[in-house]
C-alpha cells in the first residue's frame, strides 16, 4: 500500500464551455499519470484528484475520474493497510489469478483474471464536488487498482464540470 508518485498534467483551469446557446457547461480537466508494479496494487488518488478539483476553481459541480485501460478500476474504499488487504484476499476468492480462462487460452495470455477483476469494478468514479471540496466520507479515499499481471504507466482522467 502506497500513494503514488504523480506526474500530473492539470489544464489551466479556465475550462471550456460545452453547451450551446441554451445553457452552460465548463469542463476542466486533468490528467493523473502513474507507474504502477500491477498485480493488483492499490493507490491512493485521492490527493491528485483533489488537486484537479483545487486548480479547476469549480465549487460545484462533479468530478469524473476514469482510467485507461482494460486491466485497471477505479473506486472508493477506506484506504488503510488492513481494509486493502481484505479487498485483494476478496478478488483472489471471486476471480482466482490462476484459472481456466477463455481469453488466456485464446490469445496466449496470462491476464484474463485481469480483465474480470477490472470489469466487476468499473473504470469510473464520479463524485460531487461541494464548496471547493470532493463531497467524501471520513474514511473514503478514491483508489485506483492495476490488476495486470506486469509494471503498466497508468493514466487517470480527471474532469470537473459544473
Amino acid at each position: 500500500m502506497q500513494s503514488p508518485a504523480y506526474r500530473s498534467a492539470v489544464g489551466d483551469g479556465r475550462g471550456h464551455n460545452t453547451a450551446g446557446a441554451r445553457g452552460s457547461m465548463t469542463v476542466h480537466g486533468g490528467l493523473l499519470r502513474m507507474d504502477t508494479p500491477g498485480n493488483g496494487h492499490i493507490f491512493d488518488i485521492t490527493p491528485g484528484v483533489a488537486s484537479v478539483v483545487r486548480t479547476s476553481g469549480v465549487e460545484r459541480g462533479l468530478v469524473c475520474v476514469f482510467a485507461r485501460g482494460s486491466t485497471v478500476a477505479v473506486t472508493t474504499m477506506e484506504f488503510e493497510p488492513g481494509g486493502v488487504r481484505d479487498l485483494q484476499a476478496l478478488l483472489d476468492r471471486l476471480v482466482p489469478v490462476q484459472g481456466d480462462y477463455e481469453h488466456n487460452r485464446l490469445n496466449h495470455d496470462t491476464n484474463s483474471h485481469a480483465h474480470m477483476r477490472a470489469a466487476v469494478i468499473g473504470p469510473s468514479e464520479t463524485i460531487p464536488v461541494v464548496d471547493g471540496a470532493l463531497v467524501l466520507g471520513t474514511w473514503q479515499q478514491i483508489v485506483l487498482i492495476d490488476f495486470d499481471d506486469r509494471p503498466r504507466s497508468r493514466t487517470v482522467t480527471v474532469e470537473v464540470v459544473s
